[in-house]
């Protein structure tokens, strides 16, 4: 197995944020961690990357203990935490370059050029990170997790608060990956987890509630679909509406008016709406959900 947790806990004062997790990953297996915000997703998996020690429990990355040989397990895992953190001041390729000496590479202009291509960062691998968009900042995030050739990749909610065709691509390059790493993703919405991953596990308040292939959860999810109405002063072109249809599945009611059904229609995705709305200098008339 590339990940085994066992009996994995962790509380901070009184509140038990991780409560006796279970759970074996296979190599080359995509599987998505999805969970209401709050629910112990990125506790988690901190804890797995060895970044947080756990109250109690096992994790294993490649056979390696991560409680009692940390570095090591480290070699092993890309990481790219929740909040992405980025040095702003420097260029892409500084940065990798940088990542690189961390991690003792030798050939480090290779194993940047390499990544760069991987995460579709050629056109911006000589702009500073600060000036780039909130997609192309996770692609360099997702580049630093990868640089070093890790068998296990664990991704925290990457593609949260990204526009409609953002989502779309960096989707792609992750499904990618799953091809020849082993790859945890975590989100809040189904929708963004079931179109990447192999199998699915649910948290909730610490505890994990569901361990099934994702079209099994999906299949659940369809038993209560929520719908949200949404309405444009202006009318949208066949290429928008293709872009909206990465929300959820789309009942067209006219050029203007559409209905979104998903089994999440959280925050992120009102978010991504109103991204939609701005970017293609739409006017949000209506959005609501129906009861």
């Amino acid at each position: 197995m590339s990940i085994v947790v066992e009996q994995l806990s962790k509380a901070f004062g009184k509140q038990k944020a991780v409560d006796a997790v279970n759970f074996s990953i296979e190599p080359g297996q995509t599987c998505g961690f999805l969970g209401p915000n709050g629910a112990g997703k990125s506790t988690t998996l901190k804890m797995i990357t060895g970044f947080l020690q756990p109250t109690s429990g096992k994790v294993t990355v490649h056979g390696i203990d991560v409680l009692n040989d940390p570095l090591e397990a480290k070699k092993h895992i890309g990481y790219l935490a929740e909040h992405n953190p980025l040095y702003l001041d420097m260029y892409v390729r500084e940065f990798l370059g940088f990542i690189a000496n961390v991690h003792g590479l030798k050939g480090k202009k290779a194993a940047a050029d390499l990544v760069i291509e991987k995460t579709g960062l050629e056109r911006e691998a000589h702009k500073v990170i600060g000036s780039l968009s909130k997609g192309y900042r996770q692609r360099v995030g997702l580049a630093q997790a990868l640089i070093h050739d890790p068998e296990v990749v664990i991704l925290d909610e990457p593609l949260s608060g990204l526009d409609p065709n953002q989502l779309g691509e960096l989707r792609e390059v992750i499904r990618g990956l799953g091809q020849e790493k082993t790859v945890i993703f975590s989100s809040h919405i189904l929708q963004e987890v079931e179109q990447v991953s192999d199998r699915i596990l649910v948290i909730n308040n610490g505890q994990l509630v569901a361990d099934s292939p994702a079209g099994s959860i999906s299949s659940q999810a369809n038993n209560h679909q929520s719908i949200v109405e949404v309405e444009f002063l202006e009318a949208i072109t066949q290429e928008q509406l293709q872009l909206l249809n990465q929300l959820g599945n789309i009942q067209v009611l006219n050029d203007r008016h559409f209905e979104i059904s998903s089994g999440d229609l959280g925050l992120e995705q009102r978010k991504a709406l109103f991204n939609f709305a701005t970017i293609h200098h739409l006017t949000l008339i209506t959005l609501k959900e129906k009861e």
